[in-house]
Formats: C-alpha cells, structure tokens, sequence
C-alpha cells in the first residue's frame, strides 16, 4: 500500500482548557501539582466555574503530536472518538483546519466530548484534571485500516492503554500496521498509566513497539527504581528506539545499545509545559518517518518541545518548518 501520512497517532479526542492557577488554588481543590487526574462529568464542570480565565483549543497527547507534525509540514492523520456535540464540533474541525486527517465516530446518546482542565502555575508546571468522556469509547471498530496501513509510523497514547476496549483498538491497530511494514511508536504519557499497567504495558512493548517515548518519571516507574542509569541500562532491551525527555537537562536517546544525549534548546521563559512531550513527539517521528539520523530526531524534537512551552497551549504557534529550517534541520 502507498505511503499516505508520515505518522498516524491514535488516542484520546480532548478539548483542553488551560488557565493559570497559584499554588494556593491547587491546594484548596485537592490537586496534586504536576499530575493527571481523572474526574468525572460533574466534577469537570464544577472545577472548570471556579478556574480562571483561560485558553480552549482541541487537545489529546497524540492529536497534540499530530498537530506538531502538521506544521513541520509532514502528513498526519488522527484517530479518536468525539460526541455528537459542540466540542465535538470543535474537535473535528480544528484538527483538519491545521491539515491533519481526522477519522472517528461520533458518540450519539452517550458521554459527552473528553475535556483537559490544566491548571498552570507561575513555574509553568502543568496540573491536569481529565474528563475523558467519549474518548473511552473508541473501540475495535473505529480503527481505519486504510489509514492506519498508509502511515509511515503509527503512534499509540498510552493513556488509552486504562479503557480495555481501547486497549483492544490498539492491538488491531498495531496488527495493521505490523502487516504493513510499518512502525510502531508509543507514549508511556504518565507514571500512573505505567504503575497500573506495567506487565501489560511491558507485554506489549516488546512484542510490538518500535519506538517508546518516556519522561524521567515513567522510565523509572516502568523498570521499578530510582536510578536513572539502572532505567536507562534497562530500556535498552525494550525496544528498538527509546526517547527519554529529561525536562531542562534535555533528552537521553536510548538504541542500538548506545546513549546519544541531547540538549533542551533554551527559552526566554518556560510558560507552560503542557505538551511539552506531545511536540517532542512530533518532532521525533516527523525526521524518523523522512529517514533522519537520530541526531537529527532529537534535535529537532528539542525543538519543538522548545517553541511549545514558550506560550500557553499544547500546540505549535508558530510554524515548526520554518524554525527547523532556520536551524538547518
């Protein structure tokens, strides 16, 4: 089959509401700061009252990445599951105003459009309250396989890993892609997605992953230990690529038995690290899928997660080609 998109990324349709919030916001609402919690309905609306002013744009990890993809000029498609609502409306056409191939079904008569309220501190650290909503009903059925076989690289979002008929959507996913020659790419996306999941999650890494993305915290959750080099020494048996972001001291790409350590690109002031890992993401497959060495993924990807944290929202606002081709990438 032809090559149709550089990556194809399969996860969680979310709207996103970012605004700021003190410390003392977080701590009169129960919120750990830093983390992804899930609510539910009731309690998304009656945090989003009392939040600030904020910023709304569609979101979900890897529709982030595959939005990332999209201004560094690559193809991307997308699949989710939105509601037959507003914000599902919104959903749906934002992702193919910025050029990505968005395929899904529309939930009818059930939960409502997934939302993300992201409460962002001064520090610009991020602390995320999640009403998934439809997203969890993707299912078995809503996997298009003329999309998925027509991807350079097909990327999973491990928080759709909790919701077991997602779960199922994914291995039929990566069957297809597997049939196809393609790669495999997943995002471990939280340490608590890996602390419930670990076996599983390990399963099916090494039986089907090509490229796993992780942060510090989800490497050293998945492997049990608190020593990054042990993590690191560990993760060179999982998969073929594994790219570990590291915050302000960079990233570490872990393949071939070798560590290429990479340099976060400096930034007047970290606004907002929401979708920080998502563009890394982007920035990663987009010279993976074009044949770049992994010098050339990490930079760029460093890029990209560079430009996302200078403002708020998980998205590009500036066009990602032009700054790679600025820095010669």
């Amino acid at each position: 089959m032809p090559r149709l998109y550089d990556v194809v990324a399969i996860g969680n349709a979310i709207v996103d509401v970012i605004a700021p919030a003190s410390e003392r916001f977080l701590q009169a609402e129960g919120l750990a700061k830093g983390a992804m919690t899930l609510i539910d309905e009731s309690r998304a609306h009656a945090l989003y009252a009392r939040m600030a002013p904020g910023v709304e744009a569609s979101g979900g990890s890897a529709a982030n990445t595959a939005a990332g993809v999209a201004s560094l000029g690559g193809r991307a498609a997308f699949l989710g599951k939105i509601a037959d609502d507003q914000l599902g409306e919104v959903f749906a056409h934002d992702m193919r105003a910025i050029g990505v191939e968005f395929r899904g079904g529309a939930l009818v008569g059930g939960p409502s459009t997934g939302r993300c309220l992201a409460n962002v501190t001064p520090d610009g650290e991020r602390t995320m309250c999640t009403y998934l909503g439809a997203a969890v009903e993707l299912g078995h059925d809503d996997i298009d396989s003329a999309v998925v076989e027509g991807g350079a690289v097909l990327y999973l979002e491990g928080y759709l890993f909790d919701p077991p008929e997602a779960r199922r959507a994914f291995a039929r996913a990566a069957g297809l892609a597997r049939g196809a020659g393609r790669s495999i790419a997943l995002s471990l996306s939280d340490a608590f997605v890996v602390d419930r999941h670990r076996e599983t999650l390990l399963g099916f890494i090494r039986g089907q992953v090509d490229v796993v993305f992780a942060n510090e915290a989800e490497l050293l959750s998945l492997f049990r230990t608190s020593d990054f080099s042990v993590a690191a020494r560990s993760a060179a048996d999982l998969a073929r690529i594994v790219a570990v972001t590291r915050g302000e001291n960079g990233s570490v790409i872990i393949a071939d038995g070798e560590q290429l350590a990479v340099g976060a690109l400096a930034v007047d002031r970290v606004a907002d690290t929401t979708g920080a890992g998502d563009q890394y993401a982007a920035g990663f497959l987009h010279a993976l899928a074009n044949g770049k060495s992994l010098d050339v993924c990490g930079r760029l990807a460093s890029l990209a997660a560079a430009e996302v944290i200078s403002h708020y929202g998980p998205r590009p606002q500036v066009c990602l080609r032009e700054l790679a081709t600025a820095q010669g990438l």
